[in-house]
């Protein structure tokens, strides 16, 4: 993994997953605020997916950091970018499990 361009595609697509999910989980909160749980539960599911796809993309750039195949100089800024959004998926699917059990729990009290 030598090349900036592969790495930065890679990043790119670990980006990319991960702002799938968080999409995903803040849409979930919405149909959650609407009383439909199955769709937010179904949303929920359908952003992990998403984040286990841009995790597998990054456990593999790590693999490779690992095995040698990258030197370990300062990451570039996009790699640093690409970790961020994954952390901030993480934090909204968080976020949107509470919200969602606080909008079933406000339902079953109406």
């Amino acid at each position: 993994m030598d090349d900036l361009n592969e790495l930065q595609g890679i990043c790119f697509e670990i980006i990319s997953y991960v702002g799938t999910a968080k999409s995903c989980y803040i849409n979930a909160v919405a149909k959650a605020k609407e009383g439909d749980f199955d769709a937010a539960a179904d949303l929920i599911a359908q952003g992990d997916t998403a984040y286990s796809g841009g995790h597998g993309v990054h456990m593999k750039l790590l693999q490779a950091e690992a095995a040698g195949e990258r030197a370990s100089e300062a990451a570039p800024l996009i790699l640093l970018h690409a970790e961020d959004q994954m952390a901030g998926a993480e934090t909204a699917k968080l976020m949107a499990q509470n919200f969602i059990d606080v909008y079933r729990e406000l339902r079953a009290l109406k």
